[in-house]
């Protein structure tokens, strides 16, 4: 594989997918739950959340570039464009390309959400570009952990259960599921800033681990790991037998470990952890989907 390829495939940040995956494969888990679930607009809102989160990578990565906030060598995952793999003008235009095909595909989900679902997807593209552009990008001011919650938690969750029940019946499961999902995503960014924040100070890059420091960042993700359980259990504990909390349980645990490892590890030593957080999350996701589904026969 050429090194250009390597690149791509790089900036599409694969270990960070499990994100979005995890927010429509919840939805969808709540859809179970109340008899509706639908495969082919499940299967549509899992495209549109792929693809908006890699054309939302991208975008990040040639803004980051075109600001000057990235540097050659920097301890997380290489940047194709910072070092010269990929030239500025086809990062942006891939991202465009993307990002517009992404919406295309999303309209489609208006056969059973309705028009209104037009402006929410608009609201998504936004959130894709404004993450690293526009006057006030979120990445850059604090913001990102709080958008992730949102974005990658409330909106995929929630939407994804709504078209496929066609109303909001699922609200009850799927939103305390929406706002833990959302802080496991958030946990991901964590970990990534956590591992940039000298980079990120070098370059008056204001993450939450720069404004903040990677003390009080390190117990945020642990305390986000623990709501998450915490609503996790609360959205399901009527709804199925007890034995089946011993997920939540697994995933409590497991967050602690990798608590653990992000407090003692530095540099690229945190890419494994990163990509752990993500996984986690989404393993959460697929047993949260089986648990419903079981137990609504």
């Amino acid at each position: 594989m050429s090194r250009k390829a390597k690149a791509w495939i790089e900036a599409m940040r694969l270990r960070t997918l499990p994100v979005s995956v995890a927010g429509v494969v919840a939805g969808g888990g709540c859809a179970a739950y109340y008899h509706c679930f639908r495969p082919l607009p499940f299967t549509i809102s899992l495209l549109f959340a792929v693809m908006a989160q890699i054309a939302s990578n991208f975008a990040n990565e040639y803004f980051d570039f075109k600001n000057g906030l990235d540097r050659k060598g920097r301890e997380g995952f290489r940047r194709g464009v910072t070092e010269g793999d990929i030239s500025p003008r086809a990062m942006l235009a891939a991202t465009f390309a993307l990002l517009a095909f992404a919406c295309a595909v999303g309209c489609t989900l208006i056969i059973w959400g309705g028009w209104w679902l037009i402006a929410a997807g608009a609201a998504i593209a936004v959130f894709a570009m404004a993450y690293s552009a526009g006057p006030l990008p979120l990445s850059h001011h604090g913001l990102g952990e709080v958008a992730v919650i949102i974005f990658f938690g409330i909106v995929p969750v929630t939407l994804t259960a709504y078209v496929q029940a066609q109303s909001w019946m699922t609200l009850p499961v799927a939103l305390p599921v929406s706002v833990a999902i959302g802080l496991m995503g958030a946990n991901v960014l964590i970990v990534n800033n956590y591992r940039d924040a000298d980079d990120d100070r070098a370059v008056n890059k204001k993450t939450t681990a720069v404004i903040f420091g990677r003390g009080v960042m390190g117990k945020v993700y642990f305390i986000n790991g623990i709501i998450a359980t915490v609503l996790i259990v609360i959205a399901t504990i009527s709804r199925m037998p007890l034995v089946w909390q011993a997920g939540a349980l697994l995933y409590a645990n497991l967050h602690y470990m990798l608590w653990v490892k992000l407090t003692h590890l530095e540099g690229s030593q945190l890419n494994p952890v990163l990509g752990q957080t993500a996984m986690l999350m989404f393993a959460l996701s697929l047993w949260l989907t089986l648990a419903l589904g079981i137990n609504a026969l």
